[in-house]
Protein backbone atom coordinates (compact mmCIF):
# COMPACT_ATOMS: atom_id res chain seq x y z
CA UNK A 1 0.00 0.00 0.00
CA UNK A 2 2.74 2.91 0.86
CA UNK A 3 4.76 1.95 -2.50
CA UNK A 4 0.84 2.64 -4.41
CA UNK A 5 0.60 5.86 -2.51
CA UNK A 6 4.33 6.82 -3.43
CA UNK A 7 3.67 5.89 -7.09
CA UNK A 8 0.59 7.93 -7.18
CA UNK A 9 2.55 10.83 -5.18
CA UNK A 10 5.19 10.39 -7.78
CA UNK A 11 2.87 10.29 -10.72
CA UNK A 12 1.13 14.00 -9.74
CA UNK A 13 4.43 15.29 -9.18
CA UNK A 14 5.02 14.56 -12.38
CA UNK A 15 2.02 15.86 -14.00
CA UNK A 16 1.75 19.44 -12.72
CA UNK A 17 5.60 19.88 -11.87
CA UNK A 18 5.02 19.43 -7.80
CA UNK A 19 7.72 21.46 -5.65
CA UNK A 20 10.50 19.76 -6.06
CA UNK A 21 12.22 20.36 -2.75
CA UNK A 22 8.91 19.11 -0.94
CA UNK A 23 10.29 18.30 2.80
CA UNK A 24 7.80 15.31 3.35
CA UNK A 25 9.16 12.17 4.56
CA UNK A 26 11.38 13.63 6.90
CA UNK A 27 9.86 12.77 10.33
CA UNK A 28 10.34 8.91 11.71
CA UNK A 29 6.83 6.59 10.87
CA UNK A 30 5.51 3.84 13.40
CA UNK A 31 2.53 1.98 13.72
CA UNK A 32 0.02 3.39 16.30
CA UNK A 33 0.29 0.47 17.72
CA UNK A 34 3.81 0.64 18.52
CA UNK A 35 2.92 4.25 20.35
CA UNK A 36 0.53 2.95 22.75
CA UNK A 37 -2.68 4.34 20.04
CA UNK A 38 -5.30 1.45 18.21
CA UNK A 39 -5.10 1.88 14.77
CA UNK A 40 -8.72 1.59 14.88
CA UNK A 41 -9.29 5.15 16.92
CA UNK A 42 -7.04 6.99 13.96
CA UNK A 43 -9.32 5.38 11.28
CA UNK A 44 -12.41 6.49 13.43
CA UNK A 45 -10.64 10.37 13.80
CA UNK A 46 -10.14 10.62 10.23
CA UNK A 47 -14.00 9.64 9.48
CA UNK A 48 -15.17 11.53 11.82
CA UNK A 49 -13.13 14.24 10.28
CA UNK A 50 -13.87 13.87 6.72
CA UNK A 51 -17.54 13.65 7.31
CA UNK A 52 -18.02 16.71 8.81
CA UNK A 53 -20.39 19.06 7.66
CA UNK A 54 -19.39 22.69 6.15
CA UNK A 55 -15.96 20.93 6.25
CA UNK A 56 -13.71 20.16 3.33
CA UNK A 57 -10.41 18.48 4.98
CA UNK A 58 -6.94 18.78 3.45
CA UNK A 59 -4.80 17.49 5.78
CA UNK A 60 -4.24 15.97 9.35
CA UNK A 61 -0.89 14.55 10.74
CA UNK A 62 -0.71 13.10 13.91
CA UNK A 63 2.54 12.21 16.08
CA UNK A 64 3.11 10.14 18.85
CA UNK A 65 6.35 10.65 21.14
CA UNK A 66 7.81 12.10 17.99
CA UNK A 67 6.37 9.59 15.23
CA UNK A 68 4.02 10.33 12.83
CA UNK A 69 1.05 7.22 13.02
CA UNK A 70 -1.17 8.74 11.06
CA UNK A 71 -2.08 10.97 8.05
CA UNK A 72 -4.63 11.85 5.69
CA UNK A 73 -4.34 14.05 2.55
CA UNK A 74 -7.86 13.96 1.21
CA UNK A 75 -7.50 14.13 -3.13
CA UNK A 76 -6.91 16.47 -4.77
CA UNK A 77 -4.70 17.33 -1.65
CA UNK A 78 -1.27 16.03 -0.84
CA UNK A 79 1.81 16.26 1.62
CA UNK A 80 3.49 18.71 -0.49
CA UNK A 81 1.45 21.07 -0.60
CA UNK A 82 1.91 24.54 1.53
CA UNK A 83 -1.22 25.38 3.09
CA UNK A 84 -2.11 29.52 4.17
CA UNK A 85 -2.37 29.45 8.09
CA UNK A 86 -3.80 32.51 8.76
CA UNK A 87 -3.98 33.22 12.75
CA UNK A 88 -1.84 29.86 13.58
CA UNK A 89 0.77 32.32 12.37
CA UNK A 90 0.89 34.25 15.84
CA UNK A 91 2.57 31.28 17.36
CA UNK A 92 5.30 31.71 15.35
CA UNK A 93 5.80 35.49 16.16
CA UNK A 94 5.34 34.44 20.43
CA UNK A 95 8.40 31.88 19.60
CA UNK A 96 10.01 34.75 18.06
CA UNK A 97 9.59 37.14 20.40
CA UNK A 98 10.87 34.31 22.78
CA UNK A 99 14.54 34.29 20.88
CA UNK A 100 14.99 38.11 20.82
CA UNK A 101 14.19 38.23 24.74
CA UNK A 102 16.98 35.61 25.26
CA UNK A 103 19.22 37.27 22.73
CA UNK A 104 19.01 40.59 24.93
CA UNK A 105 17.38 42.27 22.52
CA UNK A 106 13.74 42.65 24.11
CA UNK A 107 12.26 42.48 27.49
CA UNK A 108 8.59 41.99 28.06
CA UNK A 109 8.07 44.92 30.21
CA UNK A 110 9.79 47.24 27.58
CA UNK A 111 7.36 50.09 26.11
CA UNK A 112 6.24 49.74 23.05
CA UNK A 113 6.59 53.56 22.18
CA UNK A 114 9.63 53.59 23.08
CA UNK A 115 10.48 51.71 19.34
CA UNK A 116 9.11 53.48 17.13
CA UNK A 117 9.36 57.09 18.44
CA UNK A 118 9.44 58.55 14.92
CA UNK A 119 6.10 57.60 13.97
CA UNK A 120 4.43 58.04 17.63
CA UNK A 121 1.73 60.87 17.59
CA UNK A 122 2.04 64.66 18.16
CA UNK A 123 0.51 63.91 21.45
CA UNK A 124 1.38 60.20 23.60
CA UNK A 125 -1.04 59.41 25.98
CA UNK A 126 -0.68 57.97 29.03
CA UNK A 127 -2.45 54.47 28.19
CA UNK A 128 -0.14 54.43 24.63
CA UNK A 129 2.65 55.55 27.04
CA UNK A 130 2.27 52.44 29.17
CA UNK A 131 1.92 49.75 26.45
CA UNK A 132 3.85 46.95 27.02
CA UNK A 133 5.33 44.07 25.39
CA UNK A 134 3.64 41.85 27.52
CA UNK A 135 0.45 44.06 26.54
CA UNK A 136 0.71 42.87 22.99
CA UNK A 137 1.17 38.96 24.10
CA UNK A 138 -1.83 38.90 25.72
CA UNK A 139 -3.65 40.39 23.16
CA UNK A 140 -4.50 43.25 25.83
CA UNK A 141 -3.17 46.31 24.23
CA UNK A 142 -5.86 48.72 25.44
CA UNK A 143 -6.40 49.61 21.12
CA UNK A 144 -9.64 48.42 20.03
CA UNK A 145 -9.35 45.99 16.78
CA UNK A 146 -9.96 47.88 13.64
CA UNK A 147 -9.60 44.35 11.12
CA UNK A 148 -10.06 46.88 8.32
CA UNK A 149 -7.06 49.03 9.13
CA UNK A 150 -4.62 46.87 6.89
CA UNK A 151 -7.04 47.19 3.68
CA UNK A 152 -6.92 51.10 3.65
CA UNK A 153 -3.71 52.07 4.01
CA UNK A 154 0.00 51.80 4.00
CA UNK A 155 1.74 53.14 6.91
CA UNK A 156 0.14 50.18 9.47
CA UNK A 157 2.89 51.00 12.86
CA UNK A 158 2.23 55.01 12.70
CA UNK A 159 -1.76 54.19 12.10
CA UNK A 160 -1.81 51.72 14.87
CA UNK A 161 0.42 54.22 17.28
CA UNK A 162 -2.24 57.14 16.42
CA UNK A 163 -5.24 54.73 17.98
CA UNK A 164 -7.11 55.63 20.82
CA UNK A 165 -5.91 53.73 24.11
CA UNK A 166 -7.84 52.92 27.39
CA UNK A 167 -5.58 51.18 29.54
CA UNK A 168 -4.22 48.52 28.00
CA UNK A 169 -5.09 44.85 29.94
CA UNK A 170 -8.42 44.28 28.63
CA UNK A 171 -8.48 41.35 26.22
CA UNK A 172 -9.52 42.15 22.42
CA UNK A 173 -8.24 39.72 20.32
CA UNK A 174 -6.25 41.63 17.28
CA UNK A 175 -4.06 40.44 14.28
CA UNK A 176 -2.51 44.00 14.41
CA UNK A 177 -1.17 43.66 17.84
CA UNK A 178 0.68 40.55 16.24
CA UNK A 179 2.22 42.62 13.69
CA UNK A 180 3.63 45.07 16.05
CA UNK A 181 5.45 42.57 17.77
CA UNK A 182 6.93 41.28 14.19
CA UNK A 183 7.52 44.72 13.94
CA UNK A 184 9.35 45.28 17.37
CA UNK A 185 11.46 41.84 16.91
CA UNK A 186 12.63 43.30 13.51
CA UNK A 187 13.51 46.95 14.48
CA UNK A 188 15.36 45.01 17.85
CA UNK A 189 17.37 42.19 15.27
CA UNK A 190 17.81 44.34 12.09
CA UNK A 191 16.09 40.74 10.56
CA UNK A 192 12.64 39.97 9.12
CA UNK A 193 11.05 37.35 11.23
CA UNK A 194 11.28 35.43 8.60
CA UNK A 195 15.12 35.38 8.50
CA UNK A 196 14.90 35.20 12.25
CA UNK A 197 13.24 31.92 12.41
CA UNK A 198 14.67 30.36 9.88
CA UNK A 199 18.52 31.14 11.22
CA UNK A 200 17.45 30.48 14.62
CA UNK A 201 14.93 27.67 14.44
CA UNK A 202 13.96 25.99 11.43
CA UNK A 203 17.47 25.55 9.95
CA UNK A 204 17.87 23.04 12.70
CA UNK A 205 14.88 21.58 11.86
CA UNK A 206 15.09 21.09 8.08
CA UNK A 207 12.36 23.75 7.36
CA UNK A 208 13.31 25.51 3.84
CA UNK A 209 9.84 25.69 2.58
CA UNK A 210 8.20 27.72 3.67
CA UNK A 211 7.04 31.67 3.66
CA UNK A 212 5.47 34.35 5.30
CA UNK A 213 3.60 37.33 3.66
CA UNK A 214 4.71 41.05 4.00
CA UNK A 215 3.32 44.39 4.82
CA UNK A 216 3.89 47.56 2.57
CA UNK A 217 6.24 48.21 5.53
CA UNK A 218 8.06 45.11 4.40
CA UNK A 219 7.35 43.34 8.30
CA UNK A 220 5.98 39.88 8.47
CA UNK A 221 2.29 40.22 9.07
CA UNK A 222 2.43 38.60 12.31
CA UNK A 223 -1.13 37.90 12.40
CA UNK A 224 -1.60 36.28 10.02
CA UNK A 225 0.54 34.53 6.57
CA UNK A 226 2.83 31.73 7.25
CA UNK A 227 2.80 29.50 4.49
CA UNK A 228 4.12 25.90 5.16
CA UNK A 229 3.36 22.38 4.76
CA UNK A 230 1.55 19.77 6.85
CA UNK A 231 4.70 17.90 8.34
CA UNK A 232 6.47 21.29 8.62
CA UNK A 233 3.92 22.10 10.87
CA UNK A 234 4.31 19.23 12.66
CA UNK A 235 7.85 19.53 13.22
CA UNK A 236 6.75 23.36 14.85
CA UNK A 237 4.06 21.47 16.94
CA UNK A 238 6.62 18.99 18.17
CA UNK A 239 9.06 21.59 18.97
CA UNK A 240 6.30 23.60 21.32
CA UNK A 241 5.88 19.87 23.11
CA UNK A 242 9.37 19.86 23.79
CA UNK A 243 9.84 23.26 25.45
CA UNK A 244 11.90 24.47 22.35
CA UNK A 245 13.95 21.02 21.77
CA UNK A 246 14.89 20.15 18.96
CA UNK A 247 16.97 16.33 17.88
CA UNK A 248 18.23 17.37 22.05
CA UNK A 249 19.40 20.73 20.98
CA UNK A 250 17.76 23.65 22.76
CA UNK A 251 16.65 25.68 19.84
CA UNK A 252 14.24 28.13 22.15
CA UNK A 253 14.46 28.70 25.78
CA UNK A 254 12.40 26.25 27.71
CA UNK A 255 11.40 28.54 30.14
CA UNK A 256 10.10 30.93 27.56
CA UNK A 257 8.23 28.05 25.98
CA UNK A 258 6.95 27.11 29.48
CA UNK A 259 5.66 31.14 29.25
CA UNK A 260 3.96 30.76 26.35
CA UNK A 261 1.97 27.91 27.39
CA UNK A 262 1.07 29.29 30.77
CA UNK A 263 -2.19 31.14 31.35
CA UNK A 264 -1.49 34.60 31.35
CA UNK A 265 -5.38 35.54 30.06
CA UNK A 266 -9.35 35.06 30.33
CA UNK A 267 -10.87 35.80 27.54
CA UNK A 268 -14.19 34.96 28.42
CA UNK A 269 -14.82 31.11 27.23
CA UNK A 270 -11.30 30.16 26.53
CA UNK A 271 -7.43 30.29 28.17
CA UNK A 272 -4.73 32.61 26.14
CA UNK A 273 -0.89 32.32 26.77
CA UNK A 274 1.45 34.29 24.82
CA UNK A 275 0.55 33.91 21.37
CA UNK A 276 -0.88 30.43 21.80
CA UNK A 277 -4.28 29.07 23.50
CA UNK A 278 -5.16 26.77 25.99
CA UNK A 279 -7.44 23.58 24.36
CA UNK A 280 -10.84 24.46 26.12
CA UNK A 281 -11.98 20.45 27.21
CA UNK A 282 -8.12 19.18 28.29
CA UNK A 283 -6.18 20.97 30.26
CA UNK A 284 -2.74 19.39 29.16
CA UNK A 285 -3.24 20.68 25.50
CA UNK A 286 -2.36 24.10 23.65
CA UNK A 287 -2.67 24.97 20.40
CA UNK A 288 -1.86 26.94 17.34
CA UNK A 289 -4.99 28.37 16.26
CA UNK A 290 -6.25 29.76 12.69
CA UNK A 291 -9.18 30.98 10.39
CA UNK A 292 -11.30 27.95 8.69
CA UNK A 293 -9.84 25.96 11.40
CA UNK A 294 -6.08 25.17 10.96
CA UNK A 295 -4.57 24.08 14.16
CA UNK A 296 -1.51 23.02 15.14
CA UNK A 297 -2.36 21.19 18.54
CA UNK A 298 0.64 20.23 21.10
CA UNK A 299 -0.97 17.76 23.65
CA UNK A 300 1.06 17.58 26.40
CA UNK A 301 0.28 15.11 28.92
CA UNK A 302 -0.09 12.79 25.91
CA UNK A 303 2.85 13.47 24.15
CA UNK A 304 0.85 13.81 20.80
CA UNK A 305 0.76 16.31 18.12
CA UNK A 306 -2.12 16.78 15.64
CA UNK A 307 -1.94 19.28 12.69
CA UNK A 308 -4.81 19.84 10.84
CA UNK A 309 -5.40 22.25 7.69
CA UNK A 310 -9.29 22.63 6.17
CA UNK A 311 -11.34 24.87 5.34
CA UNK A 312 -14.54 25.09 7.15
CA UNK A 313 -17.61 27.04 7.95
CA UNK A 314 -18.51 25.29 11.12
CA UNK A 315 -17.88 25.55 14.10
CA UNK A 316 -14.03 24.47 14.89
CA UNK A 317 -14.68 23.49 18.56
CA UNK A 318 -16.06 20.30 16.49
CA UNK A 319 -12.99 19.21 15.66
CA UNK A 320 -11.01 19.32 18.56
CA UNK A 321 -13.90 17.84 20.42
CA UNK A 322 -13.41 14.73 18.07
CA UNK A 323 -9.68 14.38 19.07
CA UNK A 324 -11.11 14.47 23.15
CA UNK A 325 -13.14 11.94 22.90
CA UNK A 326 -12.48 10.20 19.79
CA UNK A 327 -8.97 9.35 19.94
CA UNK A 328 -7.59 10.24 23.30
CA UNK A 329 -9.96 7.69 25.45
CA UNK A 330 -7.89 5.11 23.44
CA UNK A 331 -4.46 5.95 24.11
CA UNK A 332 -2.22 3.87 26.76
CA UNK A 333 0.62 4.27 28.30
CA UNK A 334 2.91 1.28 26.99
CA UNK A 335 3.06 -0.41 23.19
CA UNK A 336 -0.10 -2.10 22.32
CA UNK A 337 -0.14 -5.42 20.41
CA UNK A 338 0.57 -5.21 17.01
CA UNK A 339 -2.66 -5.47 14.70
CA UNK A 340 -1.84 -6.43 11.02
CA UNK A 341 -5.76 -5.96 10.42
CA UNK A 342 -6.46 -2.51 11.64
CA UNK A 343 -3.40 -1.13 10.78
CA UNK A 344 -3.90 -2.24 6.93
CA UNK A 345 -7.36 -1.18 7.62
CA UNK A 346 -5.85 2.45 8.43
CA UNK A 347 -3.62 2.54 6.05
CA UNK A 348 -5.86 1.53 3.13
CA UNK A 349 -8.30 3.77 4.65
CA UNK A 350 -5.44 7.11 4.36
CA UNK A 351 -4.96 6.40 0.51
CA UNK A 352 -8.92 6.01 -0.02
CA UNK A 353 -9.69 9.59 1.38
CA UNK A 354 -11.10 11.92 -1.69
CA UNK A 355 -13.14 15.42 -1.59
CA UNK A 356 -16.28 14.61 -3.71
CA UNK A 357 -16.41 15.70 -7.59
CA UNK A 358 -18.87 17.28 -8.92
CA UNK A 359 -21.73 15.32 -8.86
CA UNK A 360 -23.81 14.87 -12.99
CA UNK A 361 -23.27 14.16 -16.99
CA UNK A 362 -20.19 14.19 -18.83
CA UNK A 363 -21.89 16.50 -21.63
CA UNK A 364 -24.41 17.77 -22.70
CA UNK A 365 -25.65 19.20 -25.94
CA UNK A 366 -26.11 22.80 -24.45
CA UNK A 367 -22.18 23.46 -24.67
CA UNK A 368 -22.56 24.50 -27.91
CA UNK A 369 -23.95 27.26 -26.34
CA UNK A 370 -20.90 27.84 -24.71
CA UNK A 371 -18.35 26.63 -26.57
CA UNK A 372 -14.88 28.85 -27.03
CA UNK A 373 -17.23 31.86 -26.91
CA UNK A 374 -15.61 35.06 -24.49
CA UNK A 375 -17.87 35.76 -21.48
CA UNK A 376 -17.90 39.86 -20.62
CA UNK A 377 -18.17 39.34 -16.36
CA UNK A 378 -19.66 41.79 -14.77
CA UNK A 379 -17.63 43.05 -11.63
CA UNK A 380 -16.73 40.74 -9.18
CA UNK A 381 -14.45 39.93 -6.24
CA UNK A 382 -12.09 37.76 -8.16
CA UNK A 383 -10.36 40.08 -10.82
CA UNK A 384 -11.95 38.04 -13.65
CA UNK A 385 -12.53 40.15 -17.06
CA UNK A 386 -14.05 37.39 -19.05
CA UNK A 387 -13.98 33.98 -18.90
CA UNK A 388 -14.24 31.15 -21.73
CA UNK A 389 -15.41 27.60 -21.91
CA UNK A 390 -13.96 24.36 -23.41
CA UNK A 391 -15.15 21.14 -24.10
CA UNK A 392 -13.48 18.20 -24.52
CA UNK A 393 -14.29 14.44 -23.87
CA UNK A 394 -14.61 14.13 -20.34
CA UNK A 395 -12.56 17.71 -19.67
CA UNK A 396 -13.86 21.28 -19.49
CA UNK A 397 -10.75 23.90 -19.94
CA UNK A 398 -12.01 27.52 -18.66
CA UNK A 399 -9.91 29.88 -19.83
CA UNK A 400 -10.04 33.48 -17.33
CA UNK A 401 -8.78 36.66 -18.21
CA UNK A 402 -8.16 39.21 -15.62
CA UNK A 403 -9.16 42.85 -15.12
CA UNK A 404 -4.66 43.62 -15.67
CA UNK A 405 -4.94 41.41 -18.82
CA UNK A 406 -3.43 38.37 -17.57
CA UNK A 407 -4.95 35.12 -18.64
CA UNK A 408 -4.48 31.21 -17.62
CA UNK A 409 -6.40 28.00 -17.98
CA UNK A 410 -7.78 25.85 -15.54
CA UNK A 411 -8.75 22.14 -16.38
CA UNK A 412 -11.57 20.41 -14.86
CA UNK A 413 -12.22 16.67 -15.01
CA UNK A 414 -15.50 14.63 -15.05
CA UNK A 415 -15.28 11.95 -12.11
CA UNK A 416 -11.77 13.24 -11.30
CA UNK A 417 -9.41 15.85 -10.45
CA UNK A 418 -6.99 17.68 -12.96
CA UNK A 419 -4.47 19.64 -11.23
CA UNK A 420 -2.45 22.51 -12.54
CA UNK A 421 -0.31 25.36 -12.10
CA UNK A 422 -0.46 28.41 -12.20
CA UNK A 423 0.68 32.26 -11.57
CA UNK A 424 -2.24 33.51 -10.49
CA UNK A 425 -2.96 34.71 -7.08
CA UNK A 426 -5.77 32.26 -5.67
CA UNK A 427 -8.72 34.09 -3.87
CA UNK A 428 -8.45 34.85 -0.26
CA UNK A 429 -10.52 35.60 1.89
CA UNK A 430 -9.07 38.71 3.66
CA UNK A 431 -7.92 41.61 1.39
CA UNK A 432 -5.08 43.53 3.27
CA UNK A 433 -2.96 45.74 1.16
CA UNK A 434 -0.15 43.72 -0.45
CA UNK A 435 -1.53 40.54 -0.07
CA UNK A 436 1.04 37.78 -1.03
CA UNK A 437 3.76 40.07 -1.23
CA UNK A 438 6.51 37.80 0.26
CA UNK A 439 5.32 34.46 -0.82
CA UNK A 440 6.18 33.00 -4.20
CA UNK A 441 4.10 31.15 -6.83
CA UNK A 442 3.35 29.09 -8.61
CA UNK A 443 -0.22 28.02 -7.04
CA UNK A 444 -1.42 24.60 -7.82
CA UNK A 445 -5.65 24.42 -8.86
CA UNK A 446 -6.96 20.75 -9.02
CA UNK A 447 -10.58 20.86 -11.32
CA UNK A 448 -13.88 18.84 -11.37
CA UNK A 449 -17.12 19.66 -13.41
CA UNK A 450 -20.55 18.01 -14.22
CA UNK A 451 -23.71 18.93 -16.12
CA UNK A 452 -25.89 18.86 -13.07
CA UNK A 453 -28.86 19.34 -15.47
CA UNK A 454 -29.21 19.92 -19.23
CA UNK A 455 -28.78 23.32 -19.16
CA UNK A 456 -26.48 23.82 -16.23
CA UNK A 457 -22.72 23.47 -15.74
CA UNK A 458 -20.90 23.04 -12.52
CA UNK A 459 -16.88 23.37 -11.73
CA UNK A 460 -14.96 23.02 -8.73
CA UNK A 461 -11.73 24.33 -8.25
CA UNK A 462 -9.47 23.35 -5.04
CA UNK A 463 -6.42 25.64 -4.84
CA UNK A 464 -4.55 23.02 -3.62
CA UNK A 465 -1.56 24.93 -1.71
CA UNK A 466 -3.33 27.53 -0.44
CA UNK A 467 -6.85 27.39 1.36
CA UNK A 468 -9.64 28.13 -0.80
CA UNK A 469 -11.73 26.68 -3.48
CA UNK A 470 -14.67 27.85 -6.08
CA UNK A 471 -18.13 26.39 -6.78
CA UNK A 472 -19.46 27.93 -9.96
CA UNK A 473 -22.69 27.13 -11.71
CA UNK A 474 -22.96 28.70 -15.43
CA UNK A 475 -26.71 29.23 -16.73
CA UNK A 476 -27.87 31.23 -19.60
CA UNK A 477 -31.38 33.22 -18.79
CA UNK A 478 -32.41 35.99 -21.20
CA UNK A 479 -29.97 35.44 -23.52
CA UNK A 480 -27.09 36.79 -20.13
CA UNK A 481 -25.12 33.72 -18.63
CA UNK A 482 -25.86 33.71 -14.99
CA UNK A 483 -22.75 32.96 -12.69
CA UNK A 484 -22.59 31.99 -9.10
CA UNK A 485 -20.02 31.17 -7.24
CA UNK A 486 -19.93 29.66 -3.97
CA UNK A 487 -16.72 30.07 -1.79
CA UNK A 488 -15.55 28.05 1.03
CA UNK A 489 -14.78 30.76 3.23
CA UNK A 490 -18.25 32.74 2.79
CA UNK A 491 -21.27 30.92 3.03
CA UNK A 492 -23.70 33.66 0.56
CA UNK A 493 -22.62 32.34 -2.91
CA UNK A 494 -21.55 35.74 -5.27
CA UNK A 495 -23.64 36.42 -7.95
CA UNK A 496 -22.15 37.37 -11.49
CA UNK A 497 -23.70 38.28 -15.01
CA UNK A 498 -21.73 37.92 -17.85
CA UNK A 499 -22.70 38.81 -21.59
CA UNK A 500 -21.34 36.36 -24.52
CA UNK A 501 -19.04 37.79 -27.30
Amino acid sequence: MKKQISLWLLAASLSVGMPAMAQTNELPRSTPEEQGVPSKALTALFDSLHALPLTDMHAVVVMRHGKVIGEMYPQPFAPEYRHTMYSCSKTFVGVAVGLAIADNRLRVEDRVATFFPELLPENVSPELASMTVRHLLMMSSGVKPDWNMRSRGTEWIRTFLAKPVVKPGEYAYDSMVSYMLAAIVQKVTGKKLTEYLQERVFSHMNVTEWAWEESPEGVNTGGWGVHMQPESLAKFGQLILDEGRWEGKQLVPAEWIREMCKKQQETGREVYGYHIWHCGGHDGAVRADGALGQYVISILDKDMVVVMTEATLGNGRDQRRLIWDVLLPQIQDEPLPANKKDYQALMKKQASYKLPEVKGKAASAFASNFENKEIELGKNPFGWKSLRLNFGKKQVTMTVTETDGKSYELPFGYQQWMTTSMEAYPPYSITPIDRFKGLEGPYYVSGSYAWTSKEELQLKAHYVNWVSSLEMTFRIEDGEVKLNVQTNYIKKPYSIVGKMK
